[in-house]
C-alpha cells in the first residue's frame, strides 16, 4: 500500500477498522428478529443511564431495534456503562497485536469523547456512529475532520494530520506489502496538506478541508465503504 493507499486509510478506511474491532468483541451484533419490543433501553444494571430510545433515535439515523441491538453489545464489553481510555486502548491492541495501536486509539477515542470528560457514553457511542454510517458525505467529513484538530481548536496544522498518519502507520504501517518506508508518512502529509491548505497559511481550516475532500474521487468513492454496516 503506496502513498495513495494511506491516504485513503486516514481519510475513511480507517474507520472501518473501527467498525471490524466493534463487532470482534460483539458490539455491533447481527439483528434478530427476536429482538426485545421494550421503547427503553434496560438500565437496573449500569452506573451511567443512557438516554431514552426516543431521543436516541431523534439524535440519530438508527431505528429503535437497531438501538437496542447495539446497546447489548455495548453494555456486554462496558457494564458500567462508560467506556474509558484505557478499555479502549485494550480493545485496540488485541486487535492489531503485531503493531502498535496505542496513539491511534487514543486520537479515536478523543473523537467520539464528545464532551472531552474522558469516558465515551452510549449517546457519544451511537452518535458517532449514525455519522460514520449512515450521516451524510458533508457529516462524514466534519467528523473526519474533528478527529485531525488534535487540539480542537478549528483548524488542522501539518503537525497534527502527522501525528495522525504516524499512529496509523504505527498501527498497521509496518505490515503491509510491500513495506512502507520510514519516511512515508511524512511524504504522504506534505503532498497532501499542500493541496488542502489553499491559501498557504500554514493551517487547514475546515472548509477547504471539505472543498478538496469532495473534489477527491477516491475519497468519495470510500466515503460509501461505511454504508449497510449494520
Amino acid at each position: 500500500m503506496g502513498i495513495q493507499g494511506m491516504e485513503l486509510c486516514a481519510m475513511a478506511v480507517v474507520v472501518l477498522l473501527f467498525i471490524a474491532v466493534l463487532k470482534q468483541f460483539g458490539i455491533l451484533e447481527p439483528m434478530s428478529m427476536e429482538d426485545s419490543s421494550d421503547s427503553e433501553l434496560e438500565l437496573s444494571t449500569v452506573r451511567h443511564q443512557p438516554e431514552g430510545l426516543d431521543q436516541l433515535q431523534a439524535q440519530t439515523k438508527f431505528t429503535k431495534k437497531e438501538l437496542q441491538s447495539l446497546y447489548r453489545g455495548f453494555k456486554n464489553e462496558c457494564p458500567t456503562g462508560l467506556v474509558d481510555e484505557d478499555t479502549f486502548k485494550l480493545i485496540y491492541s488485541q486487535f492489531f497485536p503485531q503493531g502498535d495501536a496505542t496513539t491511534y486509539a487514543h486520537f479515536l477515542f478523543n473523537a467520539f469523547d464528545a464532551d472531552g470528560n474522558g469516558a465515551i457514553r452510549f449517546e457519544d457511542f451511537v452518535v458517532g456512529l449514525s455519522i460514520l454510517l449512515r450521516g451524510t458525505v458533508h457529516e462524514k467529513l466534519k467528523w473526519a475532520f474533528n478527529l485531525y484538530d488534535i487540539n480542537k481548536d478549528g483548524y488542522i496544522t501539518k503537525e497534527e494530520m502527522l501525528a495522525i498518519m504516524k499512529s496509523i502507520y504505527d498501527m498497521m504501517g509496518r505490515h503491509t506489502y510491500p513495506i512502507l518506508r520510514d519516511d512515508a508518512p511524512l511524504e504522504h502529509v506534505e503532498r497532501f496538506f499542500q493541496k488542502m491548505d489553499r491559501n498557504k497559511d500554514g493551517v487547514v481550516t475546515i472548509d477547504e478541508f471539505l472543498e478538496t475532500c469532495q473534489k477527491d474521487e477516491n475519497i468519495m468513492s470510500s466515503m460509501q465503504l461505511f454504508e449497510n454496516v449494520i
